[in-house]
């Protein structure tokens, strides 16, 4: 099974690909759909949208993984991220793929064993997950960390869904 990760953002959304067969993970690829800051914002969430719909195409995931929208203090950049999440949502949506929604601490305590890990530990941990996977930054490594959050959470509930069998 192909999953994509995404970690939303309007300024630069990381994206990461793996490849799960059974207990087995393989990193595919992973980077950044980037927008030009200074422009109007319409034409930045649309280059976001087709950057990430060539991704879909290219890649072809089985099902995808986006970060859930924190809010913070800054009031314009938490609608302003949740504009660029909105994007990332409907443009997996017109792919037809699934979707899994993570909280950022889900993602951390899934796949670094701490809920307030930092984003160094997070790095690490995907690197010792994926064997010679090189994320192209932290945006990527939060986006490939999100894509194995929902690889073990599908494999717990197929497990889970086994034992009742």
């Amino acid at each position: 099974m192909r999953i994509l990760g995404v970690d939303p953002g309007l300024q630069t959304m990381g994206w990461g690909v793996i490849e799960v067969d059974g207990s087995r993970l393989r990193h595919v690829a992973n980077g950044h759909c980037t927008s030009e800051t200074g422009t109007a914002l319409g034409l930045r969430l649309m280059g976001l949208h087709r950057q990430l719909t060539d991704l879909l195409v290219s890649h072809a995931p089985d099902t995808a993984a986006i970060e859930q929208t924190f809010v913070n203090r800054d009031g314009a950049g938490t609608l302003k991220l949740g504009q660029a999440r909105g994007v990332a949502l409907l443009a997996l949506a017109q792919s037809g793929v699934e979707v899994g929604e993570y909280a950022p601490n889900t993602v951390k305590k899934t796949v670094v064993g701490v809920g307030h890990a930092d984003k160094r530990q997070v790095e690490h941990m995907v690197k010792m997950q994926l064997p010679g996977a090189v994320p192209a930054g932290a945006d990527a490594a939060d986006a490939l960390a999100i894509a194995l959050c929902h690889a073990f959470h599908l494999q717990g509930a197929r497990a889970m869904a086994r034992a009742r069998a």
